[in-house]
């Protein structure tokens, strides 16, 4: 079923190419020096052409069958690019934490018994003199 749509999907994409390469520019018959004054900015407007027609039509189809395509390749049960790299930033973020907190852990008592004897160092020398 998914070929089927893969099928469609091209066509429809090279048709809504072509179809809007051959459709005519609004500005088109706007002349550098004024001429055709008589006609507003862009052209009268017209009717809707059948290439405008087409165009909408396989704009419309593009978008059905992406959608389609999307939805099928992600169907039920199925996980996502997403959730890997989610997966791995939480456990990344969790061993960064791990070791963040590991190191803290040991230094802290170490400092202060450091800061402890520094500030007995500066009593005895304060005492001294």
């Amino acid at each position: 079923m998914i070929y089927v749509l893969y099928s469609i999907h091209v066509v429809v994409c090279i048709f809504l190419i072509l179809v809007v390469l051959l459709q005519q520019g609004k500005g088109a018959d706007l002349s550098v020096f004024g001429g055709g004054s008589t006609q507003t900015a862009f052209g009268a407007r017209s009717a809707t052409t059948l290439l405008h027609k087409l165009t909408v039509t396989s704009f419309v189809l593009f978008i059905f069958t992406t959608l389609g395509i999307g939805i099928m390749q992600s169907g039920p049960g199925r996980a996502t690019l997403m959730s890997d790299v989610l997966g791995d930033q939480v456990e990344e973020g969790a061993a960064t934490e791990q070791e963040a907190q590991a190191p803290a852990d040991e230094t802290a008592p170490d400092q202060g018994a450091d800061t402890a004897a520094d500030e007995a160092g500066q009593g005895q020398q304060d005492g001294g003199e």
